[in-house]
């Protein structure tokens, strides 16, 4: 039988993460990696996510690596195409093509115990890591709700994330399930082309105005031609949201001057009462993530558009029955109903030291040490895992900081020498959590009011960080050993004597 491709690390993903994690491994010096990429090409959610409109919502000097900076971004939020081209750039600019296996969707990782690595078993082959490094991103698998009749649906059916281009809108009768961040975008790109447009909405969202333009080619110039100019906008960028974190975490109170102005701005477009009733919501701005759109109002206000206040309950042949009882023919259903973000898909796949799934550890909530290690899986992290997001800031930022833990990661296995493991103790994984759960307490996301997608089945925030991205940078920064048990091979195993061990390392 042929042995199996041995490699130290498989990155899973080549989204911002995986890429940052290919990136930051090469300039380690560590060459020695693939990243797995199930699709046929990088980009993540900015390669799946191909809807009409479809932009970030955090300027794009901030959206983007500290170390791959882009003087010609040409909108302050830029949209998918431009997103999409940078990563496609950053894999050719640092070398990453040769470390990329396109089509490898990740069937199962497995835990050898004896050889102290990861077994990898991929739609392309099956191969082994001493590391495994996830960075499938939470925003990577759609979640389709259980609606009685779909399946009956005569017309055409898909999520915002698989949008089907063939199929054209024009002249149709479409339902927009859902009003998050992907259907704010959607609804005003689609609306002027479509006979009707009924919005589904469970819960009305907070929107503010977009600050969006047109970026000048004096400016691009200057960024291309004077790199301070480009990291100065950068620092304003990041120090303006770091400002606004202290609100959200630990004063919910004061957001009150917050909703005002998004008031205003609804009231700009929805000039009728009942309507703007409807569209307002009943919680604490920020308790579910604030959208920013200068056309969401408008579009909801156009003849060919209207918003049903309830969820969708059933499909009966064309017709979508709300929890309201409200009746609606339609030739076409988008979902925007987001994604499995508390309950990764790629948990169900990970089977760690005990012969346990990652999902079945999580069952009760998903929890890692420092966001990037659980307790039991040796040698894997995961890049956006536990309580690292955002609710108001760059995730990019985020990444970087997971990605210097990583680095660091690497070099402690390196001083520590042989073949050896870093297991995250239990304590240690439960300590963190208790420390971050305790100050979600107090945080608009658990006070707000609100059932968002940040929380689990269980009502626990194991989705954003409850703290400033300066602070996650500091305690990410390095590996601290004393969390962590070491791991060596049995007896015998790799020409060594000794017991197995987890050997107490002091801090």
């Amino acid at each position: 039988m042929a042995e199996r491709e041995h490699v130290r690390v498989a990155v899973i993903g080549s989204g911002f993460g995986g890429l940052g994690a290919a990136v930051r491994l090469r300039r380690q010096g560590i060459t020695d990696f693939v990243v797995l990429e199930r699709a046929d090409a990088v980009g993540g959610t900015w390669r799946d996510n191909s809807y009409p409109g479809c932009a970030c919502d955090v300027p794009s000097h901030l959206y983007s690596f500290s170390f791959a900076p882009n003087p010609e971004w040409p909108r302050n939020f830029s949209g998918q195409p431009h997103i999409r081209a940078y990563l496609e750039r950053v894999a050719d600019t640092f070398g990453l093509r040769p470390h990329l296996r396109l089509n490898s969707e990740v069937r199962g990782l497995r835990w050898d115990g004896d050889a102290l690595r990861w077994e990898v078993d991929t739609a392309s082959g099956a191969l082994t890591a001493d590391v495994v490094v996830s960075a499938t991103g939470p925003l990577s698998d759609p979640k389709l709700p259980d609606v009685p009749g779909l399946d009956t649906f005569p017309g055409k059916v898909f999520h915002s994330a698989r949008w089907d281009h063939d199929y054209d809108l024009r002249g149709k009768r479409v339902a927009m399930i859902g009003t998050g961040a992907s259907a704010i975008q959607i609804v005003p790109a689609i609306q002027p082309e479509v006979d009707r447009l009924t919005v589904f909405q469970r819960t009305p969202p907070w929107v503010m105005p977009r600050a969006d333009r047109k970026i000048t080619g004096a400016e691009r110039w200057l960024h291309s031609k004077v790199p301070a100019t480009r990291a100065l906008r950068r620092r304003l960028l990041w120090g303006i949201r770091e400002l606004q974190v202290s609100a959200f975490t630990k004063r919910p109170n004061e957001l009150g001057l917050i909703e005002a102005l998004a008031k205003a701005h609804m009231r700009k477009a929805i000039k009728d009462p009942a309507t703007r009733a409807r569209l307002t919501p009943d919680y604490r701005i920020g308790c579910k993530r604030i959208l920013l759109s200068n056309s969401w109002y408008p579009a909801l206000a156009r003849p060919n558009v209207d918003v049903v206040p309830s969820g969708l309950k059933e499909i009966r042949g064309n017709t979508l029955i709300a929890s309201d009882g409200t009746q609606t023919e339609v030739d076409a259903i988008i979902f925007g109903t987001g994604f499995h973000v508390t309950d990764m898909p790629i948990a169900q796949r990970v089977t760690g030291a005990s012969g346990t799934t990652l999902a079945e550890e999580w069952k009760g909530g998903m929890e890692a040490l420092r966001g990037s290690t659980a307790a039991g899986f040796p040698n894997f992290l995961t890049i956006i895992g536990p309580n690292t997001g955002l609710g108001n800031s760059s995730m990019i930022l985020m990444i970087e900081a997971q990605l210097n833990y990583m680095a660091d990661f690497m070099r402690q296995l390196d001083v520590l020498g042989g073949r050896i493991a870093l297991s995250a103790r239990p304590s240690a994984v439960q300590e963190w959590n208790r420390g971050v759960q305790q100050r979600m307490e107090r945080t608009v996301w658990n006070t707000g009011g609100c059932d968002s997608w940040y929380l689990d089945a269980n009502g626990r925030n194991t989705t954003v960080w409850p703290g400033t991205t300066a602070e996650f940078r500091r305690v990410t920064q390095q590996v601290d050993l004393a969390e962590y048990e070491v791991l060596r091979p049995p007896a015998g195993t790799d020409g060594t004597s000794g017991d197995r061990l987890a050997e107490e390392v002091a801090a």
